[in-house]
């Protein structure tokens, strides 16, 4: 081979590098090759970063509707916001809308707050009801606030804000079982965090099933062949920590013994958790780990850290943060390299 040809050969595998670097750290590669990739920047239709931290994921029909807070670079004083977005392929997400834009309500000074929204279809009333946890200045009120909406997509509408069964509310997780019921579970600071039932329109609380004397937030919900598990974070603020499970047969308990999801000197790969979606496909059921990469002093910049669970037979793994991809007709999911 010449000079000449080792040039143009030269040239040809620094052109593949340089390729390879692109795709490993945009965002708008990563859509475009349907793959998800944990930490990246991630970008809607419009090629703004997504911004749905601390979200849920609702499916109806065919497409799956992120919610999510809205952590704009200016805060307004005045409002906080939720967005929404959504997806045939958990890959491309399309804007939908600023489905809440709450102005102040009453008995709020300029610092307060809304969290964790998540988001139920209620088949009585055929309304979206949105849960978010909803606080004033250093975390004094501790309640949630209620919104409904007649289309997934449209303007919530706050219906009211309360303490749960006259108990503290911080952070909250969701979850609907088999038989449609609808339960909530948030963070009750003086005793761990408890789970309860929601009434049949899905507006107030029944009654509660269960509380566990484990201090966590973060939490998330899954029911996985014959068990359900729960997960959460320790209660450290914006920074990471090692993240812990528990499973029972019933939700009302007896719940195991708490362990790690992922060895504890990761922090759980700088995330915390949020929320479990269950993907069940003609092939298989796939359970994502949805958690966010918080990074406080710019939040609008916080990424997301979402990956296929080791789950089953009483245990639970977060396998450290790759390129993945899920094909959501069948369930089955596949990790790069691996």
């Amino acid at each position: 081979m010449d000079e000449k040809q080792n040039n143009v050969v030269r040239l040809v595998r620094q052109a593949l590098v340089i390729a390879a670097l692109v795709l490993t750290t945009t965002s708008g590669c990563a859509a475009a090759s349907g793959v998800i990739r944990p930490g990246a920047t991630w970008r809607d239709n419009r090629g703004r970063i997504i911004n749905a931290h601390g979200g849920c994921i609702l499916k109806q029909g065919g497409s799956f509707y992120w919610f999510g807070e809205d952590h704009p670079r200016r805060v307004d004083p005045d409002k906080r916001c939720v967005n929404c977005y959504s997806s045939h392929d958990l890959v491309h997400w399309t804007f939908r809308n600023k489905v809440v834009q709450l102005a102040k309500p009453d008995g709020f000074d300029k610092t307060w707050i809304i969290e964790r929204p998540k988001v139920f279809y209620n088949r009585l009333t055929r309304s979206y009801v949105m849960y978010t946890h909803i606080d004033a200045h250093r975390y004094s009120l501790a309640e949630v606030a209620v919104f409904v909406c007649k289309t997934i997509d449209g303007n919530y509408r706050f219906v009211k804000r309360f303490r749960p069964l006259g108990h503290q509310s911080r952070d909250i997780g969701s979850f609907t079982d088999r038989n449609g019921k609808a339960y909530l579970l948030f963070e009750d600071r003086p005793s761990g965090f408890r789970i309860v039932e929601l009434s049949r329109n899905y507006l107030s609380v029944k009654k509660q099933v269960c509380l566990i004397h484990q201090h966590l937030e973060g939490l998330g919900l899954v029911h996985y062949h014959g068990l359900y598990y729960v997960l959460g974070s320790h209660l450290t603020s914006w920074w990471p920590n090692p993240d812990v499970y528990a499973t029972a047969k019933s939700l009302a308990g007896p719940w195991s013994k708490f362990h790690n999801i992922a060895p504890p000197k990761t922090k759980t790969y700088h995330s915390q958790s949020g929320f479990l979606l269950s993907i069940t496909g003609s092939r298989a059921t796939s359970v994502i780990y949805m958690g966010d990469r918080w990074n406080p002093a710019h939040l609008w910049n916080s990424r997301y850290i979402w990956m296929p669970l080791k789950i089953g037979n009483g245990h639970l793994r977060l396998p450290r943060p790759a390129p993945w991809t899920i094909d959501v007709k069948t369930g089955i999911t596949h990790i790069l390299g691996r």
